[in-house]
C-alpha cells in the first residue's frame, strides 16, 4: 500500500473522520480511511466491557442529533442495519422526596409538567422547536453567514447568554433542575456566556426529533458508516496509529479527526511557526470519570417517570448542580457530583441477556484526573433509586486518563474535543476564516475541535471534507 496514490487520506475513524472520509468518496475521489484501533467508531464504539452478553456503550450512548443532523439524514443508513430505539421520554430529571421533572416528545406535555413555569418554558422554547430544522444548517457549522438571519438572531439572542442568568426565568425547582442538567451537557462553569445553547439545543432536539438511542449499541452507527463508505467504493486500513505523515501513502489531502496536540505531533513539522503556536494554546475542559454497570435488573428509581426515561440527570437542584461545575472547573472533585445517567436495555433488549440490564455513567472531574469518583456516582444513584446498589452485578470504570488511553482525542478526559467556551465556540481549533485548514495545503483537520464541535453529527467532518473540495478539487 505504500506507493499506491489516493486522491485523500482520512485519519481516524470516529464520527467525524467517518463522514469526511464517505463526504469525499461521494464526490468520485479515491479515498483511505485509517484507523488506529482494530475496530472502527472512536466514539460510537460498543463492547462487553463488564460480562459476557452485556453490551455497553464506550463513551456516546444517546444520540440527539444522529437523526436530525443534515449529514446524517442524507444517507441510506438503515439499508446498512441501522435501527433507532427512541426511548418512552426522551430525559428525566429527579429531586430529593421523589418528584421529577420530564422531558418529553411534546413540548406541551413538557411544559404542562413545569406548573407555573409552563407559559415560560413555551415562550422560551416554542419559535426554537419551530425554527430548527431551517437552522441546524447554520448552527452545525463554522461561523455561519446566515440563511435565515432572523431566525438565527432570534435564537443566538437566548443562546449566548448564561444559563444562570436564563435559569433566573424560571420559578419551580422542576424547571430550574431540569435546565440545569441540560445545560451541563456543555461540560463548563453554568455561568459561562452561551452556555445556554447547549440547553436549548438538547431540549429543542428532544421535541423535534426525540433522543435516540441505536439498536445495539452505538457501534451499529459506526457498523452502518463504514459498511457505506465501503460500499461506496472507499478502502479502510485498521490497527495503525498514525504518528507521522510520513508512514503515509501519497494523497493531495489529508484530513485528520485529531485534536490540536496530536495534529501538532504528527504534522508538526508541516506546519507555520505561528500556527503551531496558536494550536498550542488550545483549551481542553473538563474531563469524565464513568462507569458501566451490569445490572440484575432496571434501575429503581423512586419517581416512575425516570424508569421510562432514556437518559437520567442526576444533581437534584440547579443551585446543586451550578456548584458541582463550578468546583469541577476549578480543579476540586465532588462528593454530589452531576450525573449523566443512560439506560438503554430498558428500551433495547439486546444489550443484555433476558431479565438482566446494562447502565452507563459518568460525572465531570478536573482535567487529567485518575482519581476513582465510583462511589460518589452511585451514591448519586442511590439516591433518588433506593437499591441501586444491590442490583449490581459487574462494574466497569474509566478515570479520566484511562479514557485519554482509550482514545487519544480525549485529552485529560475530555469527551469534546476542547472546552466550548464563547472563546471556542467557533474559533476551533484558532481563530480563522477556515478553521478546516492549517497552515500546510492540503492538510486538514476534522475533528470537533473544529466547529460546530462535540457530539454524534458528523458535521465537522463534512464541512473539511467540503473544504478541501473545494481547495483542492473543484
Amino acid at each position: 500500500m505504500a506507493n499506491q496514490q489516493y486522491d485523500a487520506i482520512v485519519i481516524g475513524s470516529g464520527p467525524n473522520g467517518l463522514a469526511a472520509a464517505i463526504t469525499l468518496r461521494r464526490q468520485g475521489l479515491s479515498v483511505l480511511l485509517i484507523e488506529g484501533k482494530e475496530k472502527i467508531g472512536g466514539g460510537m464504539r460498543s463492547q462487553e466491557l463488564t460480562l459476557p452478553g452485556f453490551v455497553h456503550d464506550i463513551c456516546s450512548a444517546v444520540h440527539p442529533m444522529a437523526t436530525m443532523s443534515p449529514f446524517f439524514t442524507d444517507l441510506p443508513l438503515k439499508d446498512f442495519g441501522l435501527q433507532m430505539v427512541n426511548p418512552t421520554l426522551a430525559a428525566a430529571h429527579p429531586f430529593d422526596g421523589g418528584g421529577a421533572a420530564v422531558l418529553q416528545h411534546s413540548i406541551y406535555e413538557t411544559a404542562q409538567g413545569l406548573g407555573v413555569d409552563k407559559e415560560t418554558y413555551l415562550r422560551l422554547m416554542e419559535q426554537t422547536v419551530l425554527d430548527l430544522p431551517k437552522l441546524l444548517p447554520d448552527l452545525l457549522g463554522p461561523f455561519p453567514f446566515p440563511t435565515h438571519p432572523l431566525a438565527l438572531a432570534s435564537f443566538g439572542l437566548k443562546a449566548l447568554t448564561s444559563s444562570s442568568w436564563l435559569a433566573g426565568r424560571f420559578k419551580t425547582k422542576e424547571a430550574r433542575g431540569m435546565w440545569a442538567g441540560m445545560a451541563a451537557h456543555g461540560i463548563q462553569p453554568l455561568t459561562n456566556i452561551s452556555t445556554s445553547a447547549i440547553g436549548l439545543m438538547l431540549m429543542a432536539a428532544a421535541h423535534v426529533g426525540n433522543w435516540p438511542i441505536p439498536k445495539g449499541g452505538s457501534q451499529s452507527i459506526a457498523d452502518a458508516l463504514v459498511a457505506y463508505y465501503l460500499s461506496i467504493g472507499g478502502q479502510l486500513e485498521t490497527g495503525h496509529f498514525v504518528k507521522s505523515l510520513q508512514e503515509l501513502p501519497s494523497a493531495r489531502a489529508v484530513l485528520l479527526d485529531v485534536t490540536p496536540k496530536q495534529l501538532i505531533s504528527i504534522a508538526g513539522d508541516k506546519l507555520s511557526p505561528s500556527y503551531r503556536s496558536r494550536l498550542e494554546k488550545y483549551r481542553y475542559g473538563m474531563g469524565v470519570f464513568k462507569v458501566d454497570w451490569a445490572l440484575s435488573e432496571p434501575i429503581p428509581f423512586t419517581n416512575a417517570d425516570c424508569r421510562k426515561a432514556g437518559t437520567v440527570h442526576l444533581g437534584n437542584t440547579f443551585e446543586e448542580i451550578a456548584a458541582a461545575e463550578q468546583l469541577t472547573s476549578e480543579g476540586k472533585h465532588q462528593q454530589k457530583p452531576f450525573v449523566l445517567l443512560a439506560q438503554p436495555s430498558v428500551f433495547d433488549a439486546t444489550r443484555a441477556p433476558q431479565g438482566k440490564h446494562t447502565a452507563w455513567g459518568y460525572c465531570h472531574v478536573p482535567n487529567g484526573s485518575i482519581e476513582n469518583q465510583t462511589a460518589a456516582i452511585e451514591n448519586q444513584i442511590e439516591r433518588f433509586a433506593p437499591g441501586f446498589k444491590d442490583t449490581i452485578v459487574h462494574r466497569h470504570t474509566m478515570n479520566a486518563m484511562q479514557m485519554q488511553e482509550y482514545n487519544p482525542n480525549y485529552i485529560g478526559g475530555d469527551i469534546n474535543g476542547g472546552i466550548q467556551d464563547i472563546w471556542q465556540l467557533y474559533s476551533r481549533p484558532v481563530l480563522s476564516l477556515s478553521p478546516y485548514r492549517t497552515s500546510a495545503k492540503g492538510i486538514y483537520i476534522c475533528s470537533s475541535s473544529t466547529p460546530p464541535g462535540g457530539g454524534v453529527h458528523g458535521m465537522c467532518g463534512y464541512h473539511a471534507a467540503q473544504r478541501a473540495i473545494k481547495d483542492l478539487f473543484s
